[in-house]
Protein backbone atom coordinates (compact mmCIF):
# COMPACT_ATOMS: atom_id res chain seq x y z
CA UNK A 1 0.00 0.00 0.00
CA UNK A 2 1.66 3.59 -1.11
CA UNK A 3 2.31 5.52 1.41
CA UNK A 4 2.38 9.76 1.82
CA UNK A 5 5.20 11.12 3.05
CA UNK A 6 5.96 14.66 4.15
CA UNK A 7 9.65 15.61 4.11
CA UNK A 8 10.20 18.45 5.99
CA UNK A 9 14.07 20.62 5.94
CA UNK A 10 15.43 23.98 5.98
CA UNK A 11 17.66 23.12 2.72
CA UNK A 12 16.21 21.78 -0.25
CA UNK A 13 16.82 22.39 -3.91
CA UNK A 14 17.30 24.95 -5.72
CA UNK A 15 19.61 25.15 -3.44
CA UNK A 16 23.15 22.70 -3.27
CA UNK A 17 24.45 20.67 -1.05
CA UNK A 18 24.91 17.61 0.61
CA UNK A 19 21.57 17.46 1.75
CA UNK A 20 19.60 19.31 -0.78
CA UNK A 21 21.27 16.34 -2.49
CA UNK A 22 20.03 13.38 -0.16
CA UNK A 23 16.44 14.67 0.25
CA UNK A 24 15.96 15.01 -3.41
CA UNK A 25 16.89 11.43 -4.39
CA UNK A 26 15.04 10.69 -1.60
CA UNK A 27 11.94 12.37 -2.78
CA UNK A 28 12.72 10.95 -5.97
CA UNK A 29 12.69 7.39 -4.93
CA UNK A 30 9.54 7.50 -2.80
CA UNK A 31 7.87 8.65 -5.61
CA UNK A 32 9.31 6.22 -8.23
CA UNK A 33 8.34 3.37 -5.63
CA UNK A 34 5.07 4.84 -5.78
CA UNK A 35 4.69 6.60 -2.33
CA UNK A 36 2.89 10.24 -2.60
CA UNK A 37 5.52 13.04 -1.16
CA UNK A 38 5.13 16.95 -0.48
CA UNK A 39 8.00 19.29 0.51
CA UNK A 40 7.87 21.99 3.10
CA UNK A 41 11.05 23.86 3.17
CA UNK A 42 12.48 27.41 3.01
CA UNK A 43 12.91 29.91 0.72
CA UNK A 44 16.00 29.11 -1.05
CA UNK A 45 19.44 31.10 0.81
CA UNK A 46 21.37 28.49 1.79
CA UNK A 47 25.66 29.73 1.33
CA UNK A 48 24.19 32.67 -0.67
CA UNK A 49 23.40 34.55 2.92
CA UNK A 50 20.46 35.77 1.01
CA UNK A 51 16.76 34.38 -0.37
CA UNK A 52 17.66 34.14 -4.06
CA UNK A 53 16.41 36.74 -6.00
CA UNK A 54 13.58 35.05 -7.89
CA UNK A 55 12.14 34.36 -4.31
CA UNK A 56 12.16 37.67 -2.74
CA UNK A 57 9.89 39.27 -1.35
CA UNK A 58 7.42 36.30 -0.51
CA UNK A 59 6.73 34.89 3.44
CA UNK A 60 4.81 31.78 1.59
CA UNK A 61 5.21 30.13 -1.64
CA UNK A 62 3.46 26.92 -3.41
CA UNK A 63 5.60 25.53 -6.44
CA UNK A 64 6.30 22.17 -7.81
CA UNK A 65 9.45 20.25 -8.12
CA UNK A 66 9.70 17.34 -10.42
CA UNK A 67 6.55 17.41 -10.18
CA UNK A 68 6.36 17.56 -6.03
CA UNK A 69 4.28 20.10 -4.59
CA UNK A 70 6.93 21.96 -2.39
CA UNK A 71 5.67 24.89 0.32
CA UNK A 72 8.22 27.39 1.07
CA UNK A 73 8.00 29.88 3.83
CA UNK A 74 10.28 32.87 4.60
CA UNK A 75 13.31 32.81 7.11
CA UNK A 76 15.72 35.50 8.08
CA UNK A 77 18.62 35.20 5.57
CA UNK A 78 22.12 36.61 6.48
CA UNK A 79 25.81 36.76 5.07
CA UNK A 80 27.30 35.85 8.21
CA UNK A 81 27.93 33.09 9.98
CA UNK A 82 27.95 34.10 13.28
CA UNK A 83 26.19 32.42 16.11
CA UNK A 84 23.87 35.08 16.98
CA UNK A 85 22.97 35.31 12.56
CA UNK A 86 22.99 31.38 12.61
CA UNK A 87 20.38 31.13 15.80
CA UNK A 88 17.89 33.88 13.53
CA UNK A 89 18.74 31.91 10.66
CA UNK A 90 17.51 29.02 12.53
CA UNK A 91 14.93 29.98 14.73
CA UNK A 92 13.06 32.28 12.24
CA UNK A 93 12.42 28.99 9.69
CA UNK A 94 11.22 27.26 12.71
CA UNK A 95 8.64 29.90 13.19
CA UNK A 96 7.42 30.10 9.99
CA UNK A 97 7.55 26.74 9.10
CA UNK A 98 4.26 25.36 10.99
CA UNK A 99 2.06 27.28 8.39
CA UNK A 100 3.64 25.44 5.32
CA UNK A 101 3.06 22.29 7.67
CA UNK A 102 -0.56 22.99 7.93
CA UNK A 103 -1.05 24.22 3.65
CA UNK A 104 -0.16 20.35 3.18
CA UNK A 105 -2.14 17.52 2.74
CA UNK A 106 -2.45 14.61 5.84
CA UNK A 107 0.88 12.33 5.65
CA UNK A 108 1.30 9.17 6.73
CA UNK A 109 4.71 9.84 8.18
CA UNK A 110 6.89 13.30 8.55
CA UNK A 111 10.46 13.11 7.44
CA UNK A 112 12.34 15.79 9.39
CA UNK A 113 15.67 16.40 8.80
CA UNK A 114 18.37 17.59 11.14
CA UNK A 115 20.37 19.91 11.50
CA UNK A 116 19.16 22.23 12.25
CA UNK A 117 17.57 20.36 15.39
CA UNK A 118 15.07 23.37 15.98
CA UNK A 119 12.90 22.13 13.12
CA UNK A 120 11.85 19.69 16.07
CA UNK A 121 9.55 22.14 17.38
CA UNK A 122 7.36 22.77 14.74
CA UNK A 123 7.12 19.18 13.28
CA UNK A 124 6.01 17.79 17.17
CA UNK A 125 3.38 20.66 16.74
CA UNK A 126 2.23 19.11 13.76
CA UNK A 127 2.59 15.64 14.79
CA UNK A 128 -0.05 16.60 17.24
CA UNK A 129 -2.32 18.78 15.31
CA UNK A 130 -2.51 15.96 12.29
CA UNK A 131 -1.80 12.77 14.20
CA UNK A 132 1.56 12.17 11.96
CA UNK A 133 4.29 10.01 13.20
CA UNK A 134 7.52 11.27 13.32
CA UNK A 135 10.97 10.02 11.63
CA UNK A 136 13.84 12.30 12.80
CA UNK A 137 16.37 12.28 9.90
CA UNK A 138 20.25 12.73 12.09
CA UNK A 139 22.47 13.59 9.33
CA UNK A 140 24.50 15.63 11.83
CA UNK A 141 24.69 14.50 15.73
CA UNK A 142 23.70 18.32 17.37
CA UNK A 143 24.77 19.86 19.41
CA UNK A 144 27.69 17.66 19.87
CA UNK A 145 29.58 18.62 16.25
CA UNK A 146 29.19 22.30 16.73
CA UNK A 147 30.65 22.16 20.09
CA UNK A 148 33.86 19.84 18.27
CA UNK A 149 34.02 22.23 15.83
CA UNK A 150 34.09 25.06 18.46
CA UNK A 151 30.87 26.80 16.76
CA UNK A 152 29.49 27.41 19.88
CA UNK A 153 31.34 27.54 23.03
CA UNK A 154 28.83 29.11 25.78
CA UNK A 155 27.94 26.28 28.22
CA UNK A 156 24.08 27.24 28.35
CA UNK A 157 23.55 27.14 24.79
CA UNK A 158 25.51 23.60 24.64
CA UNK A 159 23.22 22.82 27.74
CA UNK A 160 19.88 23.69 26.22
CA UNK A 161 20.15 22.71 23.14
CA UNK A 162 21.31 18.90 24.42
CA UNK A 163 17.78 19.04 26.11
CA UNK A 164 16.13 19.84 22.81
CA UNK A 165 18.16 16.99 21.36
CA UNK A 166 16.98 13.99 24.10
CA UNK A 167 13.05 15.55 23.51
CA UNK A 168 13.54 15.45 20.13
CA UNK A 169 14.43 11.50 20.34
CA UNK A 170 11.61 10.73 23.00
CA UNK A 171 8.73 12.65 20.82
CA UNK A 172 9.78 10.89 17.04
CA UNK A 173 8.54 7.44 16.44
CA UNK A 174 11.60 7.03 14.73
CA UNK A 175 15.23 8.03 14.96
CA UNK A 176 16.94 7.83 11.53
CA UNK A 177 21.00 7.40 11.04
CA UNK A 178 23.13 8.10 7.78
CA UNK A 179 26.51 6.35 8.94
CA UNK A 180 26.96 3.47 11.23
CA UNK A 181 29.06 5.79 13.19
CA UNK A 182 25.65 8.25 13.99
CA UNK A 183 24.01 4.90 14.34
CA UNK A 184 26.28 3.61 17.59
CA UNK A 185 26.42 7.02 19.13
CA UNK A 186 22.29 6.96 19.14
CA UNK A 187 22.15 3.65 20.26
CA UNK A 188 25.49 3.76 22.90
CA UNK A 189 25.39 7.41 24.42
CA UNK A 190 21.97 9.04 23.72
CA UNK A 191 19.81 6.00 24.60
CA UNK A 192 17.91 5.55 21.09
CA UNK A 193 15.75 2.18 21.68
CA UNK A 194 16.86 0.16 18.78
CA UNK A 195 13.48 -0.65 17.40
CA UNK A 196 13.29 2.64 16.82
CA UNK A 197 16.27 2.98 14.69
CA UNK A 198 16.25 3.05 10.99
CA UNK A 199 19.15 3.19 8.54
CA UNK A 200 19.34 5.90 5.38
CA UNK A 201 22.80 5.70 4.25
CA UNK A 202 24.07 8.47 1.69
CA UNK A 203 23.68 7.33 -1.96
CA UNK A 204 24.51 8.33 -5.11
CA UNK A 205 22.06 8.43 -8.60
CA UNK A 206 24.50 6.04 -10.98
CA UNK A 207 22.44 7.18 -13.92
CA UNK A 208 23.50 10.34 -13.70
CA UNK A 209 26.89 10.27 -12.09
CA UNK A 210 29.01 8.04 -14.66
CA UNK A 211 32.53 7.71 -16.23
CA UNK A 212 32.83 10.08 -19.94
CA UNK A 213 35.22 12.01 -21.77
CA UNK A 214 36.22 15.04 -20.65
CA UNK A 215 33.59 17.91 -21.29
CA UNK A 216 35.47 20.09 -23.93
CA UNK A 217 33.78 22.73 -23.44
CA UNK A 218 34.91 23.59 -19.84
CA UNK A 219 38.15 22.49 -20.76
CA UNK A 220 38.19 25.07 -22.95
CA UNK A 221 36.80 27.83 -20.78
CA UNK A 222 38.95 26.85 -17.67
CA UNK A 223 42.19 26.47 -19.81
CA UNK A 224 42.48 22.69 -18.56
CA UNK A 225 44.36 21.96 -21.98
CA UNK A 226 46.61 19.13 -21.08
CA UNK A 227 46.38 19.47 -17.19
CA UNK A 228 45.65 16.61 -14.77
CA UNK A 229 42.62 17.89 -12.84
CA UNK A 230 41.71 17.25 -9.24
CA UNK A 231 38.55 18.64 -8.13
CA UNK A 232 36.89 19.31 -4.85
CA UNK A 233 33.39 19.79 -5.09
CA UNK A 234 31.03 20.74 -2.05
CA UNK A 235 30.38 23.39 0.89
CA UNK A 236 33.87 25.22 1.51
CA UNK A 237 33.14 25.18 5.31
CA UNK A 238 34.94 24.40 8.28
CA UNK A 239 34.97 20.48 7.46
CA UNK A 240 37.61 20.41 5.53
CA UNK A 241 40.98 22.00 5.32
CA UNK A 242 40.59 23.81 1.94
CA UNK A 243 43.78 25.84 2.53
CA UNK A 244 45.42 22.50 1.98
CA UNK A 245 44.75 22.22 -1.72
CA UNK A 246 46.43 26.22 -2.05
CA UNK A 247 49.86 24.59 -0.62
CA UNK A 248 49.22 21.13 -2.80
CA UNK A 249 48.50 23.40 -5.95
CA UNK A 250 51.55 25.80 -5.52
CA UNK A 251 53.95 22.88 -4.88
CA UNK A 252 52.63 21.02 -8.29
CA UNK A 253 52.47 24.41 -10.26
CA UNK A 254 55.20 23.07 -13.05
CA UNK A 255 53.72 19.61 -12.83
CA UNK A 256 50.94 20.10 -15.55
CA UNK A 257 48.40 19.57 -12.61
CA UNK A 258 45.12 22.22 -11.86
CA UNK A 259 43.05 22.06 -8.97
CA UNK A 260 39.56 23.01 -9.01
CA UNK A 261 37.08 23.72 -6.54
CA UNK A 262 33.80 23.99 -7.32
CA UNK A 263 31.27 25.16 -5.05
CA UNK A 264 30.80 28.02 -2.48
CA UNK A 265 30.73 28.51 1.24
CA UNK A 266 32.08 31.46 4.15
CA UNK A 267 35.41 30.11 3.91
CA UNK A 268 35.85 30.44 0.18
CA UNK A 269 36.51 34.57 0.04
CA UNK A 270 39.91 33.72 2.15
CA UNK A 271 40.74 31.04 -0.30
CA UNK A 272 40.22 33.48 -3.46
CA UNK A 273 42.45 36.44 -1.18
CA UNK A 274 45.19 34.14 -0.81
CA UNK A 275 45.49 32.42 -3.61
CA UNK A 276 45.50 36.04 -5.58
CA UNK A 277 48.26 37.32 -2.88
CA UNK A 278 50.12 34.28 -3.70
CA UNK A 279 49.65 34.49 -7.09
CA UNK A 280 49.08 30.60 -7.40
CA UNK A 281 47.95 29.78 -11.15
CA UNK A 282 47.06 26.26 -11.35
CA UNK A 283 44.11 26.44 -8.71
CA UNK A 284 40.70 27.53 -9.99
CA UNK A 285 37.43 28.08 -8.57
CA UNK A 286 34.09 28.03 -10.06
CA UNK A 287 30.55 28.82 -8.28
CA UNK A 288 28.09 26.10 -7.01
CA UNK A 289 26.41 24.53 -10.08
CA UNK A 290 23.11 23.01 -10.30
CA UNK A 291 23.26 18.89 -9.47
CA UNK A 292 22.80 18.88 -13.32
CA UNK A 293 25.62 20.49 -14.33
CA UNK A 294 27.93 18.63 -11.41
CA UNK A 295 28.50 15.51 -13.57
CA UNK A 296 30.50 17.57 -16.54
CA UNK A 297 32.83 19.19 -13.86
CA UNK A 298 33.61 15.36 -12.92
CA UNK A 299 34.15 14.43 -15.83
CA UNK A 300 37.55 16.98 -16.07
CA UNK A 301 38.75 14.96 -12.98
CA UNK A 302 41.68 12.75 -12.97
CA UNK A 303 40.84 12.17 -9.42
CA UNK A 304 38.96 13.93 -5.97
CA UNK A 305 40.43 15.15 -2.94
CA UNK A 306 38.73 14.79 0.11
CA UNK A 307 40.97 16.85 2.93
CA UNK A 308 38.70 16.21 5.92
CA UNK A 309 39.59 18.24 8.88
CA UNK A 310 41.89 16.48 12.00
CA UNK A 311 38.80 16.13 14.35
CA UNK A 312 37.51 12.65 15.92
CA UNK A 313 34.04 14.22 14.49
CA UNK A 314 34.55 13.31 11.22
CA UNK A 315 35.60 9.55 11.70
CA UNK A 316 32.14 9.11 11.75
CA UNK A 317 31.20 10.41 8.38
CA UNK A 318 30.41 9.05 4.90
CA UNK A 319 30.93 12.42 2.33
CA UNK A 320 28.38 12.23 0.42
CA UNK A 321 31.05 13.81 -2.56
CA UNK A 322 32.87 10.24 -1.81
CA UNK A 323 29.99 8.46 -3.73
CA UNK A 324 29.62 10.83 -6.89
CA UNK A 325 33.37 11.04 -7.58
CA UNK A 326 33.19 6.71 -7.34
CA UNK A 327 30.15 6.88 -9.34
CA UNK A 328 32.21 8.93 -12.16
CA UNK A 329 35.13 6.86 -11.94
CA UNK A 330 36.88 8.75 -10.60
CA UNK A 331 39.64 7.61 -7.77
CA UNK A 332 39.87 9.70 -4.55
CA UNK A 333 42.48 10.98 -2.42
CA UNK A 334 40.91 10.52 1.21
CA UNK A 335 42.64 12.64 3.73
CA UNK A 336 41.25 11.60 6.66
CA UNK A 337 40.45 8.33 9.38
CA UNK A 338 36.92 6.60 10.04
CA UNK A 339 34.09 5.47 8.21
CA UNK A 340 34.87 6.95 4.37
CA UNK A 341 38.49 5.71 4.50
CA UNK A 342 37.33 2.00 5.10
CA UNK A 343 34.33 2.60 2.42
CA UNK A 344 37.44 4.15 -0.02
CA UNK A 345 39.54 1.37 1.03
CA UNK A 346 36.74 -1.63 0.85
CA UNK A 347 35.92 -0.30 -2.90
CA UNK A 348 39.93 -0.36 -3.88
CA UNK A 349 39.04 3.10 -5.42
CA UNK A 350 41.29 5.59 -4.13
CA UNK A 351 44.70 6.56 -1.76
CA UNK A 352 43.62 6.92 2.44
CA UNK A 353 46.06 9.24 3.61
CA UNK A 354 46.45 10.99 7.34
CA UNK A 355 43.85 13.85 7.76
CA UNK A 356 45.81 17.22 7.13
CA UNK A 357 48.92 15.39 5.98
CA UNK A 358 50.15 18.18 2.91
CA UNK A 359 53.71 15.68 1.76
CA UNK A 360 50.94 12.55 1.79
CA UNK A 361 48.25 14.18 0.02
CA UNK A 362 50.96 15.24 -2.48
CA UNK A 363 52.66 11.86 -2.88
CA UNK A 364 49.10 10.38 -3.69
CA UNK A 365 47.83 13.28 -6.36
CA UNK A 366 51.44 12.21 -8.20
CA UNK A 367 50.37 8.41 -7.84
CA UNK A 368 47.17 8.74 -9.27
CA UNK A 369 48.53 11.73 -11.84
CA UNK A 370 51.02 9.67 -13.50
CA UNK A 371 50.54 5.48 -12.52
CA UNK A 372 48.08 5.08 -15.71
CA UNK A 373 46.93 1.51 -14.39
CA UNK A 374 46.64 2.51 -10.41
CA UNK A 375 44.10 5.06 -11.66
CA UNK A 376 42.25 2.87 -14.00
CA UNK A 377 41.79 -0.16 -11.59
CA UNK A 378 40.50 2.29 -8.99
CA UNK A 379 38.67 3.77 -11.40
CA UNK A 380 36.89 0.59 -12.51
CA UNK A 381 36.49 -0.47 -9.03
CA UNK A 382 34.74 2.22 -7.65
CA UNK A 383 32.02 2.73 -10.69
CA UNK A 384 31.20 -1.25 -9.64
CA UNK A 385 31.21 -0.95 -6.08
CA UNK A 386 28.81 2.38 -5.50
CA UNK A 387 26.63 0.56 -8.58
CA UNK A 388 26.39 -2.37 -6.38
CA UNK A 389 26.23 -0.83 -3.12
CA UNK A 390 24.88 2.78 -2.83
CA UNK A 391 21.89 3.53 -5.68
CA UNK A 392 19.93 5.64 -4.42
CA UNK A 393 17.15 3.48 -5.54
CA UNK A 394 18.08 -0.02 -4.07
CA UNK A 395 19.11 2.22 -0.70
CA UNK A 396 15.49 3.47 -0.29
CA UNK A 397 13.51 0.09 -1.14
CA UNK A 398 15.51 -1.25 1.68
CA UNK A 399 14.80 1.75 3.75
CA UNK A 400 10.77 1.11 3.06
CA UNK A 401 11.11 -2.42 3.61
CA UNK A 402 12.83 -1.59 6.96
CA UNK A 403 10.74 0.58 8.04
CA UNK A 404 7.65 -1.39 7.06
CA UNK A 405 8.40 -4.67 9.14
CA UNK A 406 9.04 -2.12 12.39
CA UNK A 407 5.61 -0.68 11.75
CA UNK A 408 4.40 -4.48 11.11
CA UNK A 409 5.62 -5.28 14.41
CA UNK A 410 3.66 -2.32 16.59
CA UNK A 411 0.72 -3.56 14.61
CA UNK A 412 0.63 -0.90 12.44
CA UNK A 413 -1.14 -1.85 8.88
CA UNK A 414 0.86 -0.59 5.70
Amino acid sequence: MAKRFLIFSQYFPPEIGASQTRLAALARALKASGNEVEIVTALPHHLKGRIFTDYRGKLYLRDSWEGITVHRTWLYASPSSGVLQRLLNYCSFAATALFGLLRAQKADYIFVESPPLFLILPAVAFSMIRKVPIILNVADLWPESVKMLGVVRNPVLLAVAGRLEDWAYRRSRYVNAVTDGIQRRLLERLAVAESSLLFLPNGVDTSQYYPRPPDSELVAKLSLQDKKVFIYAGTHGLAYKLDLLLDLAQRLEDRNIAVLLVGDGFTKASLIKRATEHSIRNIIFVDSQPESEMPRYFSLACGSILPLSNNPLFEGTRPAKLFTSLASGVPVVYSGAGEGSRILLDAKAGLVVPPESLKDIEDAVLTLATNQAIHRQMADSGRSYVTEHFKWDNLVGEWLSELREREFHRGVRW
